[in-house]
């Protein structure tokens, strides 16, 4: 191995180590400091390595086979030219120098672009069809237009395609496909993992996903670290249901959230951090797509429990109570384009414990912005800013508006869909949590998510 390469893992492992020695010191502003660093290791080895890259080719280039096959050679050349101009490893669909597929039959064509698409998009069963201008035809496409503008975005960053269209599967294109390959006659999938119909509400306080955050200025603690642990696990997906041909799927969904102050104020035992309270969800959701429509019913479970080190510390002082009710909500969301996503719904409380009693009603509704996004070649990823906003009126709490902003950056393998890793800046003026949710708070935070 190259001694660049060499030299860049093992400052980053330097790193890694020092942010877990770290980690287990008494004061947590170290734990942030710590990982800030980290944060910005990644572009910088990226960047190492990159630069290896190159001196890799160049070293192919000078000591090559004199017997090396002139194509092969001309090929090696074209990608290191294209690399350099854009600064950018290729991946494996710009590794292609133009022209190379052009010389191929629409059929082999076709089995490239269909292997692709099963590869990320299988559960869709969307069908390829490519004529001899190299006019690629999508069948079968979702009627979720968010996911269906994903798939052709996909098929158009493919070399050599001249054109993406949407066709209706006539009888004729029909028999065309069968004599190249076998149609898969599903109505239905188990266990779809690409994307889900209904999409989370990123800003929603007490959505189902993977997260850790450090906060400043909450009620709970004035330096807190906030963890979720939960996710949205697809079940059963029905293709082209009900008189508007849409998708239904249905899903189950949990999750575990956790605070810790950081600096408790009575620690008699020497804690440096105190479990404060901790909540946990589980929910049936019912998802609808067609177009650019997405509905969701769910029915919902979430209690709260207060932490062992803060009943203790706390003393008689605290008197404990059973936060815990049963509730059904309805959400409709409406993808306006490719930036911009709002959504709305009212949500109903069909049982609260009697300890801490919760009125019937609260609306919730937001929006999503996404700009412009961007295409990382050599890490293979997609990458856009956005902002998000969550606002919450509860009838338990006499509507106060409760809001919640995020500001950050999102990566996911494939564009407008499936999982992301999200980077971002938080604030909070609203409802508190747990056995706290009555009482108001406003914080703000620095988290990181991964998840739908």
């Amino acid at each position: 191995m190259s001694k660049p390469i060499l030299e860049s893992r093992a400052v980053y492992t330097k790193i890694l180590i020092e942010f877990f020695i770290t980690y287990i010191r008494k004061d947590s502003m170290v734990i942030l400091r710590s990982t800030l660093p980290l944060l910005f290791a990644f572009p910088l080895l990226a960047t190492a390595v990159e630069g290896n890259y190159f001196q890799s080719l160049q070293f192919a280039q000078d000591h090559k086979d004199p017997n090396i096959d002139r194509e092969e050679e001309n090929n090696i050349i074209w990608i290191q030219e294209e690399s350099k101009k854009t600064n950018m490893r290729l991946s494996r669909i710009d590794q292609i120098p133009p022209e190379r597929l052009k010389a191929e039959s629409s059929s082999y064509l076709e089995g490239y672009i269909q292997a692709l698409i099963d590869a990320n998009y299988y559960e869709l069963n969307v069908l390829v069809y490519v004529d001899s201008n190299q006019t690629v035809f999508l069948y079968n496409l979702p009627m979720d237009d968010r996911v269906r503008r994903s798939i052709i975005a996909f098929v158009s960053d493919l070399p050599d395609v001249e054109e993406v269209r949407e066709g209706v599967l006539d009888p004729e294109i029909r028999q065309r496909i069968e004599e190249r390959q076998p149609i898969r006659q599903v109505k239905g999938v188990w266990f779809p993992e690409s994307t889900v119909l209904f999409q989370p509400l990123i800003a929603n306080p007490r959505e189902p996903i993977y997260s850790v955050a450090y906060r400043w200025g909450d009620i709970l603690a004035h330096r807190e670290i906030a963890v979720s642990l939960g996710d949205t696990f697809p079940i059963f997906r029905w293709f082209d249901i009900l008189p508007w041909h849409g998708d239904m799927q249905i899903d189950i969904a949990a999750c575990m959230w956790a605070n810790f102050d950081m600096h408790p104020k009575v620690h008699p035992h020497g804690e440096w951090a105190e479990l404060v309270t901790t909540d946990y969800l589980l929910a049936l959701p019912l998802s609808y797509a067609v177009k650019k429509w997405a509905f969701r019913l769910r029915v919902y479970h979430i209690s709260s429990h207060l932490g062992d080190e803060y009943l203790v510390n706390g003393g008689p002082t605290i008197e404990r109570k059973n936060p815990s009710f049963e509730a059904l909500d309805i959400f409709s969301s409406y993808q306006v384009n490719d930036m911009l996503r709002l959504y709305f719904g009212p949500g109903f409380i069909l049982h609260s414990d009697q300890s801490y009693p919760m009125k019937w009603f609260y609306a919730e509704y937001g929006l999503e912005f996404r700009f412009s996004g961007f295409r990382y070649h050599y890490h293979r990823l997609y990458g856009a800013p956005f902002f998000a906003a969550d606002i919450q009126n509860w009838q338990a709490t006499n509507f106060r508006f409760s809001t919640t902003l995020q500001l950050g950056y999102e990566w996911s393998k494939l564009q407008g869909a499936g999982r992301k890793v999200r980077l971002f800046c938080e604030y909070h003026n609203g409802n508190s949590e747990g056995q706290f949710f009555k009482d108001h708070t406003q914080y703000i935070a620095i988290r990181a998510s991964w998840g739908f």
